[in-house]
């Protein structure tokens, strides 16, 4: 068979092209992960719709949780450096009308509750902390409800503290559900989003409902303790400039931002 110069070309251009696409595709998907790990470092993050119902037990059999896209938790916030063998999280997101869900995956090789009361050094013990600044407006939010820092501890008890100063427990805002498996755990959250004009006590809080292209100031953290009297190792979500990195509990003007997206 006999081909003609022109379909010769034309063959090694489609082939070129054919070839210079994958090329494209590559970069393009490498240009995207660079970018999500720039933005992750930043603490921006993006947790996505779903309008099937989300059972917090810790197994994540929802299909929406296929779809979402894991962040690590990476930053190393107080403590030694340390490696992959003690400890390595990732977390994902998404939402509904009514709440914010997290999927968190850890790695310990040691998860230990010192104190066994909820109200004594609740930061020492092994837990997720989970900041969140509803209007993301940024702050001071130590003893006043601007922000919250949700400590989950393994029991499930939620702490943060009130504007009387003191340990509180808000565990009707956050559920919690974790699954082990060795030195793996899963912690699935369900978050109802509160503002800041939330009232310790009050009969009714009004709570508030998510919508697409909602900014929410956020952040989430691990606090490892292998066997001291104060943990280890506090491990965030992205770079927090500066010698005191431990200002998530006081300033929400380290947090990221949560983008709630469809």
């Amino acid at each position: 068979m006999k081909y003609t110069f022109a379909a010769l070309l034309f063959a090694g251009l489609m082939s070129c092209s054919s070839g210079n696409n994958t090329e494209i595709e590559e970069q393009d998907s490498q240009i995207e992960e660079t970018t999500q790990e720039s933005d992750s470092k930043k603490g921006n993050h993006e947790a996505l719709f779903t309008s099937e119902e989300i059972v917090v037990d810790g197994l994540a059999n929802e299909a929406i949780w296929d779809k979402a896209t894991w962040y690590p938790i990476n930053e190393r916030w107080l403590g030694e450096a340390y490696d992959s063998s003690d400890f390595e999280g990732n977390f994902k997101a998404v939402w509904t009308e009514n709440k914010l869900y997290l999927l968190v995956e850890v790695l310990d090789d040691t998860v230990i509750s010192i104190y066994p009361n909820w109200n004594d050094n609740w930061w020492n013990n092994d837990c997720v902390e989970i900041f969140i600044d509803e209007d993301n407006s940024d702050g001071n939010h130590q003893f006043n409800h601007n922000a919250f820092a949700y400590h989950v501890l393994t029991d499930g008890n939620v702490v943060d503290l009130g504007p009387d100063e003191k340990p509180h427990l808000y565990n009707n805002h956050v559920t919690m559900k974790r699954t082990v498996e060795g030195k793996k755990s899963v912690w699935e959250f369900g978050i109802t989003i509160f503002n800041d004009t939330y009232v310790e006590d009050a009969e009714k809080n009004e709570t508030v409902a998510l919508t697409e292209g909602k900014e929410m100031g956020f952040a989430i953290a691990y606090c490892d303790n292998d066997s001291s009297e104060t943990r280890e190792n506090f491990v965030g979500t992205m770079v927090i400039e500066g010698e005191e990195k431990d200002r998530g509990w006081i300033d929400a003007g380290v947090f990221g931002t949560m983008y709630l997206i469809k």
